[in-house]
Order: C-alpha cells, then structure tokens, then sequence
C-alpha cells in the first residue's frame, strides 16, 4: 500500500515539475513579500522625487471600493485587493530632506505603509477629517487625478470630485490642480528593484510563448489557431499567472490572397486549421510580480523535407528587426511620442521599409501610461498621449510591422514583433533580448 501511495506521489511530483517551465515562480507569499518591498521602496524613494518634478505638494487620491482609480490600485499592499468602503491617500511633500508624508484617511492603515489617520470621535463626517489634514499642511497645490487625456490618470470620479470640492474651503479651490503628470510618472517609472526583476519575468513569457507555439502542442492539420490561444491562457494559469488580455494567434500562408495583410485587428478569423508551410504569428502577454509583458513573436510550420525557414520568410522578418533598430534609435529624452514616430516612419521610407509603428508604454498595465508611439490607425501621430514626452527609466512594447513582398508566395508578408525594453535616458536595451529568426515547428536539434 505504501509502496503504491510512493509512486504515486513521485508520479504526481514528475507531473507537476514537468509543467513547470525553466524559470523559478514564487509561491503566493513570496510574491507578496516581493510586491510590498516594491511599493515600499517606491513610495519612500520614488514618489518624493517625482511629486517635486510635478510641482505638486499635496497629492489625494480618492475611491470607493471596487471603483478603484487605476494609481490607487497600484498604490495597494499585498494584502489589499480593493479600497475599502472609502479610502483616501494622501501624500505631502514638506520640501527638503524631510521625507514624504504618507496618510490615509480611512478606517484601517492600509498595510504597513500609511497608517489611518481618520478618529471618527474628533470628526465623524470623513470629509471633514480630510480637510483638517488639507488646512494643517496648508499645500501649494493640490492634485487630484483629472486627464482629458489619459484615462489612467483620470481615476477620480464625478461624485468623489464634487463632495471634495464642496468640502474644501473656497480659499483654496484655486490650489486644485490635475496631477496628470505626478499620475503618469508614477505609472511609467521603474524603480531600480523593478528593473532589477524584469529580465525573469519578460524570459518567463518568451518561455511559454515558446513552450505553447511548438510540436508540443501544435499538430498541423488538426490544431486550429484558436487551440493555441486557449491552450496558451491554459499554460498561464497552470503556471499559476495571470494575462492581461486574450492572446491572439494568425496565419499567413502561400495559397491565400493578400487579404490577411489587409485586415484590420479586429478582423481575424477565429478558428483557423494550421497546415504546413504556415507562417503563424502570436500576441501574447503575462502579468506578473504586478509587471506585465506584451510579445509578439513568428513561427514557421515546416513543410515535409524541409530542414529549416524558408530564407525569403528571414529576409522579411530581417526587415522587421531592422524597423525595431530605427525606432529604439530615434528614442531621445524630452521626445514625444509623435516626433519618434515621425523620425522613425521618415527613416524607414528612406531605406526602402514599408512598415507601420503602434508602440505603447508598458509597466503597471499592458497598455500603460506614457507616450503613445503611432497606433496602427493612426500613423500621422497621437493627440495627446503622443504629445508627451519620453522619460528616463520608462518601459515600452516595441510594437510594429515590416511589410515585404514576397515573390515565391506572390503576394505581401507581414512581419508583426512586439519586444519588450527599458530606455534608461541614454540608450535603449530590450529587457530579454528580442526574437532574430523565425523558429521553426518542429524545432530542429
């Protein structure tokens, strides 16, 4: 008996491990222990600084539970998976070398890192409390999270504003500013520690990616596209992650028109049968340690005698990497969004690429505050999130395509990459390498 519970534990135990992939995943709270050391680390190290380059000295941020502004989330412990009832932050620059003051005005200390300063037996009415903190500290400026521009900045809602407004004395509403750009760069900015752990969760989606988009799980004929995305959010949460969006997979092949490179995003068929000789193209993304990662990457479908990649299908995906080396080369500190684009897209034309870019910030969400660089409908620039300027230590998802005309296929291919990397305010590197040749299915050892 003890002999049959022993090799069915080691079965078991075999099992798990080989669902593993080849990078350490923490358990529960060890990414905790992570997470909180973050947010320590960025709220006594980071905001401080960027709270003086916003000229902002008071900053509120004010939700309800489960209608949480998207910087409050980000600003939450470990522990913490919503507001609670009504919480208020509060963070107040004194100038100097005093430190921040973090407060909450709530019930509860929200973790270890604001305690609550609400005593309900001195002011019963929460608004009043907020607004003795407001008059004692009596700020230059007061910032609340309003954006015409960036939704992730634009987190206070109708009635939150009007119940503060109405609660702050008239002396001081001409002190109510937007803290759009205190909120962005506290969304797009990567701490020291966060750069430090970005390599290992960027390789942990190239490694599922990769583990999702071979012989493993691929039969051509049978397979369809849509297999391989659910199979692919089914790695994830065997993995014990989670995504930020529904991975896509498509195809482009020798016998159709050119109609897969006209179609739009939102226009892909949703069951397709994978054959041989397809060129598949995947988008996909984890969340992780509250980081995330958007790659895409292309994978070629050997035909029967074929050893390897057609050569005429690397020469495009050449052209991609080369659309990725124009854009990252055009990135300079103070530039906007729109500028790169038209720097690069000018660049580009005049080496003979035909491409498009739709290049977004990456961090705390997939599709993340900062400078929008082109979307793919809108290659003449951005209003708004393309006028804002780049930043030093920011993330960004290298986003674009290289379009090539392939004379053996007779017809235009697309080369569609997406790669992770951080631009420190001097150069630009790609957080885990990038993709520089189509991977065959089979792999070939």
């Amino acid at each position: 008996m003890y002999k049959i519970i022993l090799i069915a534990s080691l079965f078991f135990t075999n099992l798990l491990l080989a669902q593993q992939p080849a990078t350490l995943i923490l358990n529960q709270a060890e990414r905790a222990a992570v997470v909180d050391e973050i947010l320590e680390d960025r709220l006594d190290n980071l905001l401080p600084q960027l709270m003086r380059r916003s000229g902002i000295d008071l900053w509120i941020i004010i939700s309800r539970e489960y209608n949480e502004d998207p910087v409050m989330k980000t600003m939450l412990p470990s522990t913490w998976l919503s507001a609670r009832r009504r919480t208020i932050l509060a963070f107040y620059d004194k100038g100097g070398e005093e430190p921040l003051e973090k407060i909450a005005i709530a019930r509860y200390d929200v973790g270890r890192l604001l305690k609550g300063a609400w005593d309900l037996n001195v002011y019963p009415d929460q608004w009043d409390a907020l607004m003795e903190i407001i008059s004692d500290r009596n700020p230059k400026q007061i910032g609340l999270n309003l954006s015409e521009n960036f939704a992730l900045a634009d987190g206070l809602v109708h009635t939150e504003y009007k119940e503060f407004m109405e609660a702050l004395p008239d002396t001081m509403e001409d002190r109510v500013v937007s803290a759009e750009k205190l909120s962005i760069a506290w969304l797009e900015t990567r701490s020291e520690r966060e750069l430090e752990i970005y390599p290992m969760i960027c390789h942990l989606g190239h490694q599922i990616l990769q583990e999702g988009l071979s012989e493993k799980h691929i039969h051509p004929g049978i397979t369809t596209t849509s297999d391989v995305e659910w199979n692919l959010r089914q790695l994830v949460t065997d993995y014990g992650l989670d995504t930020w969006f529904h991975p896509s997979v498509s195809v482009q092949r020798s016998d159709e028109g050119n109609e897969e490179f006209l179609r739009s995003f939102s226009r892909r068929p949703d069951r397709e049968v994978i054959q041989l000789g397809d060129l598949l193209h995947v988008d996909f993304g984890i969340t992780y340690l509250r980081l995330n990662t958007d790659q895409q990457q292309h994978f070629y479908v050997l035909k029967h005698g074929e050893e390897e990649v057609p050569t005429y299908l690397e020469a495009a995906f050449k052209n991609g990497n080369r659309l990725q080396d124009i854009l990252v080369s055009q990135f300079k500190a103070g530039k906007s969004g729109n500028q790169i684009l038209a720097d690069a897209l000018k660049q580009a034309k005049a080496e003979g690429i035909n491409g498009s870019i739709y290049t977004h910030p990456i961090g705390l969400h997939g599709h993340a505050a900062g400078p929008t660089i082109g979307m793919w409908d809108q290659q003449q620039g951005v209003k708004g999130k393309g006028d804002y300027p780049l930043y030093a230590n920011t993330a960004y998802s290298i986003e674009l395509f290289a379009a090539t005309e392939i004379p053996e296929w007779k017809k235009i291919v697309r080369i569609m990459l997406e790669e992770d990397g951080v631009f420190t305010g001097e150069d630009f590197y790609f957080i885990d390498g990038r993709m520089e040749n189509i991977l065959p299915i089979p792999r070939k050892k």
